[in-house]
């Protein structure tokens, strides 16, 4: 499968390490150039292109940046990309440590529905609740105790069973958690947010998860954090 990886972190680093193991051809990029990207290419045999690069010819395309960052993303950066490409979102919104205030998330949109409206596409939530270092270390085979579930949520059936079928590659099992608007289950502050739980613990803590933002996870309340999944 092609894949392109936009943003280079600790998230996007681990799945191109994980998903070049698999045999995929992964294609990384970051808003640094692709010069930048040299280590990680030696290191995995990943391609480092540019960001358009990326997305362009790609079975699934992966967005992995701040979500300050998204709206600087180019506005035609899907405009060669197929109609069937998966977009992947694994982002979230921390406003006090790092990405400052967003207004449409503030009032209520759930971040993912944002990244989507900001890229002109539809998008599927995956990878924002689990810690880097787990995802390249813990995924196990199918069926062996102990093994992570991760939610994943979006409104494109097909596309959200291609992002199942690559996290059962990775190791992991995947819960739908609904639809975009339903994506907010899985943010910052929910009882899914940074945990190891298996499908059912995951499809608990979904259930369990309150609409409304802890004050950590808010613009308007100055106060430390001590849970950040990425």
């Amino acid at each position: 499968m092609k894949i392109g990886i936009i943003g280079a972190g600790n998230i996007g680093g681990n799945l191109t390490r994980r998903f070049r193991t698999l045999g995929h051809d992964v294609s990384v990029a970051n808003s640094r150039g692709p010069e930048t990207l040299a280590a990680l290419a030696k290191e995995t045999g990943a391609k480092p292109v540019t960001v358009g690069d990326a997305a362009r010819g790609k079975d699934v395309v992966i967005v992995t940046i701040p979500l300050k960052n998204v709206p600087a993303l180019p506005k035609d950066l899907f405009a060669g990309a197929a109609d069937g490409t998966v977009v992947v979102d694994t982002g979230n919104y921390y406003p006090q440590q790092r990405d400052g205030r967003i207004d449409a998330i503030e009032a209520g949109t759930p971040e993912s529905r944002w990244v989507a409206q900001q890229l002109g596409r539809t998008v599927v939530k995956a990878f924002n609740n689990i810690y880097a270092k787990h995802l390249l270390e813990r995924g196990r085979p199918k069926g062996e105790a102990g093994r992570i579930a991760l939610p994943i949520a979006g409104d494109d059936a097909r596309a959200k069973a291609v992002v199942l079928r690559l996290l059962d590659e990775l190791g992991f099992d995947g819960v739908d958690a609904g639809t975009l608007d339903e994506s907010w289950r899985q943010q910052p502050g929910t009882p899914v947010y940074g945990t190891d739980f298996d499908a059912d613990g995951v499809r608990r803590a979904l259930s369990e998860a309150r609409k409304e933002r802890p004050p950590e996870f808010r613009a308007a309340v100055k106060s430390s954090v001590s849970r950040v999944a990425r």
